[in-house]
């Protein structure tokens, strides 16, 4: 038996509103980075000292970035419009710095208290 063509269409519409309504990354403790017009926002992301913290990093622009830090050894490709996780930590107080390979001025710092 087939499934009325209005039937469906509000099938589809209801799981369209499910999906907006769901709650993203962020809201599971992570603290976002974003890239944009080839900058870290923020550039300077505070997080606490002694715990392992989740960064999601969301390229906002049409080319291809990377999240990369030599001080806290992680190294990620964000293809553009796309969304990385990074966990960090747990680390020691102070200043780390962090940086895009393919935009070599765009650079930001985990600064942890």
């Amino acid at each position: 038996m087939a499934i009325p063509v209005s039937r469906w269409f509000g099938f589809c519409a209801v799981l369209a509103t499910l999906s907006f309504a769901c709650p993203s990354d962020a809201d599971d403790g992570g603290i976002v980075i974003l890239i944009k017009d080839g900058q870290f926002v923020p550039n300077e992301v505070p997080i606490p000292a002694g715990q392992k913290v989740k960064l999601i990093v969301r390229n906002q622009d049409s080319s291809m970035s990377e999240f990369e830090s030599v001080e806290f050894h992680r190294e990620k490709v964000v293809t553009p419009g796309g969304e990385v996780t990074v966990f960090v930590g747990p680390l020691e107080a102070g200043s780390y710095e962090f940086f895009d390979d393919f935009h070599p001025k765009d650079r930001g710092h985990l600064v942890v208290k």
